[in-house]
């Protein structure tokens, strides 16, 4: 039904946003399907290299390319389809194409109906690499005939999923065209059901591989944090021990290993936080394809738990022992610190104390100063009193010199120490 109503104006992102819960849709796959599988890992700012590539092959085919922007595509290029998905760190090209006849259904991949030099010139590095063959099985696989024939004797992994409406089966290994292969045995699958499965098992192999990239980090990591926790050691059981003139010594000390322990940490941190995203990302793949047990045969699950949950702790606890050491660090430098601050506060104060001895010291100079001032003045006071009063004698005045200095002494003196006490205290308030 439709109708005319004016409505507020739509959020920049709303379209944007509610078309994501439906982007990267799964292929229906009609059995028999191959497939063949690479994600490359590239920086982001390969993105419009790669978007200009799918639109270079989908006009070379005819089809249409891609929108601008788009991270995801998916068309019928001539004899095989191409599904492109450009993710935060990597991106993926599935190349499918019906599946032949023949007892290997891994002969003639998919990926050689693409353009050879096309597929070699894609941004990136590849991380993973793998075949997938749908086929129509009848019963049980025997492991043995299927690992013999198609893996190169090597031991499988997998088993009945999708509620045993299909059975996959994987070696994890590297075999000499340098792809992986994933069998899938098709019981009673839809289209859709294929599709579904065989992006779950491609996807657990994509976020196994990246998950991984956090393993080589932590091993060059821990020699790195046990010197620097040696070292840390070192500089605390000095510090037990250290006096003032230690202190500025092992703060430099301390400061430099914090500077190299938060270089280390920031830039690491995003590569272990993805570990965890990614591992996380598995084990919701692998739950999804509920998956049941083949006498003999490893399933997913427990390869997993045996193989990437190690390599996953290992990380987590080589970054726990990171964050760690970098707290101990910083606490000790903040110990550090605190001592620094109490040294420097006994300096100020003996400083302080020095400098009231100074000023007692000058204020009794300044006193004996003033007496001396005092006296002085007085003495010379005197003596012209004293020259006036002779002066005034040889006149004819009847006045003794003597008895006029004499009687002069006590008064000047008074009247020059008053002087100079009200001259100290004007000149005290106005400093004041």
């Amino acid at each position: 039904m439709l109708y005319d109503m004016t409505l507020p104006p739509d959020h920049a992102q709303r379209f944007a946003l509610n078309d994501e819960v439906h982007a990267r849709p799964p292929e229906a796959l009609t059995t028999p399907t191959r497939a063949s599988y690479i994600a490359t890992v590239s920086h982001w700012d390969d993105r419009e290299a790669e978007w200009q590539g799918v639109c270079d092959l989908a006009r070379r085919f005819g089809a249409t390319a891609p929108f601008p922007g788009s991270n995801h595509y998916s068309g019928q290029l001539g004899p095989f389809r191409l599904v492109w998905e450009r993710h935060g760190e990597f991106s993926r090209y599935t190349f499918i194409a019906p599946l032949g006849e023949g007892d290997d259904p891994f002969a003639e991949p998919a990926i050689t109906l693409a353009p050879a030099n096309w597929v070699a010139t894609r941004p990136g590095q590849i991380i993973v690499a793998a075949h997938v063959a749908v086929v129509r099985a009848d019963g049980l696989p025997d492991a043995e005939t299927m690992s013999a024939k198609l893996f190169n004797g090597n031991a499988l992994v997998g088993g009945p999923v999708s509620d045993r409406a299909a059975v996959a089966l994987t070696d994890f290994r590297i075999h000499a065209d340098g792809f992986g292969r994933f069998l899938v045995q098709d019981r009673h699958l839809t289209p859709l059901q294929a599709g579904r499965l065989v992006q779950r098992l491609l996807e657990i192999e994509t976020y196994r591989m990246m998950a991984l990239l956090a393993l080589p980090v932590a091993r060059e990591l821990t020699p790195f944090l046990g010197a620097r926790e040696r070292e840390l050691a070192e500089v605390t059981d000095a510090l037990v021990n250290a006096d003032e003139t230690d202190e500025p010594v092992l703060l430099e000390r301390l400061t430099r290993l914090e500077a190299e322990i938060e270089s280390r940490e920031a830039a690491n941190l995003f590569r272990f936080g993805a570990a965890v995203a990614y591992h996380d990302l598995v084990q919701r793949r692998i739950s999804e394809l509920r998956e049941e047990r083949i006498q003999g045969l490893q399933t997913l699950r427990e390869f997993m738990d045996r193989r990437l949950v190690p390599a996953m702790n290992t990380c987590r606890a080589v970054a726990e022992r990171q964050q760690s050491l970098s707290g101990r660090v910083a606490r000790v430098t903040q110990l550090l610190s605190t001592r620094v601050d109490i040294t420097r506060e006994r300096q100020n104060r003996a400083v302080l104390e020095s400098m009231n001895r100074r000023a007692k010291l000058q204020l009794q100079l300044q006193s004996t100063v003033e007496g001396l001032s005092v006296a002085a003045v007085t003495y010379y006071v005197v003596g012209l009193i004293g020259y006036g009063a002779k002066g005034a004698a040889s006149a004819g005045v009847p006045v003794s010199p003597e008895i006029a200095m004499g009687v002069s002494i006590p008064i000047v003196a008074t009247l020059v120490w008053l002087g100079l006490r009200g001259f100290r205290k004007r000149v005290a308030h106005g400093e004041a």
